[in-house]
């Protein structure tokens, strides 16, 4: 053996023979070098190896993914941490390959912090503050506007009756990020949820696992932390991220169920469940995001626990009105095996957020627990005029127990890598 690795690792890249599987929609291949290079990482820190030299196992990109999201674990608040571990290649070649990887994974770990930490560390303020700090060095690409009191100037009267019952202010975070600066192309729109606390307001949520409602804002994570790894990476597109940051808090000023609300496009909402919030702040960003004549709009929010029950951990589900939309998502989730599933957004559950005693719409479906997922999708899309938007609703995904082997237990910051990607292929194919 060399002396100059008094440790080593083995591991088993499985099948020789394996690639894109149509069953698994993803590429099996990539998915085992990331399992098993992970694998070797974390065993060799339980070693308290510092540093480690890692065989690009044939893909250096998912071989650094594996690396880099496997050895991450939150224990910034903890006395006793976790030997750190510092990874390079082995060997000289794929370089840029191995580099591109470290950074798609550096940004879904960006996710997993902001997510997992607790939600008195990252108020709406905070979290805005932490993107702007990621994204100063790329202060040439892109600019940060943080917005308060704005949003009664805008009539986003939806978002603003989501914030009366706290006491943290809210704010509205819009990122731009001009990967084409001079170019016409117009931008991609991301707009994520950042409820940085959900109780569930009036309709307050059950007391177990309320903590994990900390991740709330999953949707802002992985839009905001997508964005700082597209900049990293100088991707050749234009990006604009939008996140209404706030808290669900109980109070005296909180909105009731039953209250009706004005959204920015001047729909009323007749609030029957404080607790299906997201939709509501959600529903101002979409209008507001439509005077940058976007390409495409992709949202993404931990929406519905009914996407948890239909899908699980498996997929982030999907629903669309375009079918060149569809294709984009599907391809890039297949390379980063962060999978996506296709939801229906029938007409039928449009009538069930339609059917509304006192307003326009109501922000639960007429069935209530039926179909919860497509409800919701189907209260978007009163939002969206255009031709091209997508519904991320990561619920299912926010969180992982083992189900993805190369993450470890806690919040998973799903599916920034797949955003990205497909933010990558955007711009490649532009």
């Amino acid at each position: 053996m060399d002396g100059d690795f008094p440790c080593v690792a083995v591991v088993g890249l499985g099948k020789n023979t394996a690639g894109v599987c149509g069953a698994e929609n993803w590429d099996s291949s990539k998915e085992n070098v990331r399992h098993a290079v992970s694998a070797g990482c974390r065993l060799l820190q339980d070693l308290e190896v510092s540093h480690v030299e890692v065989d690009s196992c044939g893909d250096a990109q998912s071989a650094a993914e594996g690396a880099v999201l496997g050895l991450f674990h939150y224990d910034q608040l903890k006395s006793k941490k976790k030997p750190k571990v510092t990874t390079q290649l082995h060997g000289s070649n794929d370089t840029v390959k191995w580099e591109k990887g470290v950074t798609y994974a550096e940004g879904q770990n960006l996710a997993r912090l902001l997510m997992e930490a607790p939600a008195n560390h990252i108020t709406p303020t905070a979290f805005a503050n932490t993107i702007e700090e990621k994204l100063a060095p790329h202060g040439d690409r892109v600019s940060v506007v943080k917005r308060f009191a704005w949003m009664e100037e805008q009539q986003m009267g939806a978002f603003l009756s989501v914030t009366r019952g706290s006491d943290e202010p809210p704010v509205f975070l819009e990122l731009h990020y001009n990967g084409l600066p001079g170019g016409n192309q117009p931008p991609l729109l991301l707009v994520g949820k950042g409820v940085t606390f959900d109780s569930g307001g009036i309709s307050l949520k059950p007391s177990a696992s309320m903590d994990a409602m900390r991740a709330d804002m999953g949707g802002a994570a992985t839009v905001c932390a997508s964005i700082v790894t597209a900049a990293a990476l100088k991707l050749p597109v234009n990006i604009i991220g939008l996140t209404p940051l706030c808290e669900n808090m109980p109070s005296g000023k909180a909105t009731k169920p039953g209250d009706v609300v004005t959204a920015k496009n001047g729909k009323t909402i007749q609030v029957d469940n404080t607790d299906a919030e997201g939709r509501l702040i959600l529903a101002d960003a979409l209008c507001y995001g439509h005077v940058f004549n976007p390409r495409a709009i992709v949202n993404v929010a931990t929406l519905t626990g009914a996407m948890d029950v239909a899908l699980g951990s498996a997929a982030t589900g999907v629903f669309t009105n375009s079918d060149w939309l569809w294709e984009k998502l599907q391809k890039a989730s297949v390379v980063t095996g962060d999978r996506v599933w296709r939801m229906p957004l029938f007409e039928h559950y449009t009538r069930q957020v339609t059917d509304s005693q006192l307003a326009d719409l109501n922000n639960i479906g007429k069935y209530s627990r039926s179909g919860g997922a497509c409800t919701a999708a189907a209260f978007l899309k009163e939002f969206v005029t255009s031709t091209h938007w997508a519904h991320l609703d990561i619920a299912g995904v926010m969180s992982n127990k083992d189900e993805v082997p190369y993450l470890r237990k806690g919040m998973s910051g799903r599916p920034t890598r797949t955003l990205v990607e497909f933010a990558a292929q955007l711009g490649h194919n532009s």
